[in-house]
């Protein structure tokens, strides 16, 4: 019976171990309370990198001055770094590439951290040929262009998705035909493609001022307004033309602001792609972070808005419109510079920049 009671004692420590475990989150208390304490420095401006070489420009730039409470803090693989940049309280963290890591970290950055915005920056690829590599765009809105509906072989506009009716799928956002770019289309036998149509579709979204479990749609999410306005003061700035001696733009790259940028988990190089979703979305800077970002912090209520250089046309379309390995250091350090310009005009209250 002895034996009996010691298991069931081991067992009811294992028990209480394995709860405390859970009640943590798998986030040790020793890591909270650092947390805890990086947070006192707050409310931050949170920034968003999605990866090294777009982030290494920043820590080797003396505007930005690393925190001397913590300056770094690793929390469930991802490193936020803490500073100011013109006097203002900043928490830095890197996603990694894609959709899913940007959405992660985003939510990751918002649940530990007291973040009063969020600013977003790096290079993307370009759908609007008015505009040259190095230029540095700010979109008004963004838009998430890889969740679809692919639509069966032999139905057209006019079939009804699957599962519309029920309110999961849409055809108000318009479709991509691919037989409309089938090579020697004017022969209908050969014109006609069996991967036929993909619908694009909005996603479900749950804020945080709305009833839990119940969905609401975003296709189109808006920045911070005041953000926006903010980085109108920016568009005179003077860009470097230059990555050496010899190799050069054919002007110095501006800064813009622009209606519509346009994610997706696609690395787009093809110009018929390209051309497509500039003509059906108006998108100009093409990457795989920034609506993910914006998804989150929409549904959060966190202000937020996206810096993105331009490395590339892409699929190309002249002699220098396609170079983004040439070109890629000069267009992401002119991100980090128009970034390390507009972060200190949001100045320092909670509220300021609601």
């Amino acid at each position: 019976m002895a034996g009996v009671s010691v298991q069931r004692q081991l067992a009811a420590v294992v028990a209480v171990v394995l709860m405390a475990t859970a009640a943590e989150g798998f986030i040790s208390r020793k890591t909270w309370a650092a947390i805890r304490r990086a947070d006192r420095d707050g409310p931050f401006v949170g920034l968003v990198v999605p990866n090294a070489y777009e982030m290494d420009p920043v820590l080797n730039s003396p505007a930005f001055k690393p925190s001397s409470n913590i300056p770094i803090l690793d929390v469930q693989g991802r490193r936020f770094r803490f500073g100011t940049i013109g006097g203002q309280n900043v928490v830095m963290v890197m996603t990694g590439l894609s959709m899913l890591n940007a959405g992660l970290t985003t939510q990751l950055l918002l649940s530990l951290f007291r973040v009063k915005g969020i600013v977003h920056w790096g290079i993307a690829g370009n759908a609007n040929e008015d505009l040259q590599i190095g230029d540095v765009t700010i979109a008004k809105e963004w838009a998430h262009l890889s969740l679809w509906n692919w639509q069966r072989y032999g139905d057209g506009a006019e079939n009804e998705l699957p599962l519309e009716a029920a309110g999961d799928y849409t055809r108000e956002l318009g479709f991509l035909n691919f037989s409309d770019y089938t090579v020697g289309k004017g022969n209908p036998e050969l014109s006609a493609n069996t991967l036929n149509s993909i619908w694009y579709q909005p996603e479900e979204i749950f804020p945080i001022s709305g009833t839990p479990e119940e969905r609401q749609h975003a296709f189109w999410v808006p920045v911070n307004k005041r953000y926006y306005k903010l980085a109108g003061k920016l568009e005179g700035l003077e860009l470097p033309a230059c990555v050496n001696a010899t190799t050069c733009l054919p002007r110095a790259p501006k800064v813009t602001r622009v209606p519509r940028g346009c994610s997706a988990n696609i690395y787009t190089d093809n110009a018929s792609y390209r051309q497509f979703i500039r003509s059906q979305f108006g998108c100009t800077p093409v990457e795989m972070e920034s609506a993910a970002v914006a998804l989150v912090a929409y549904q959060h209520g966190i202000p937020f808005i996206t810096i993105r250089s331009l490395s590339d046309l892409a699929g190309g379309g002249s002699s220098i419109s396609n170079e983004a390995a040439t070109f890629l250091d000069i267009a992401a350090k002119n991100a980090v510079e128009v970034m390390l310009k507009f972060v200190p005009l949001l100045g320092r209250g909670e509220h300021a920049d609601i």
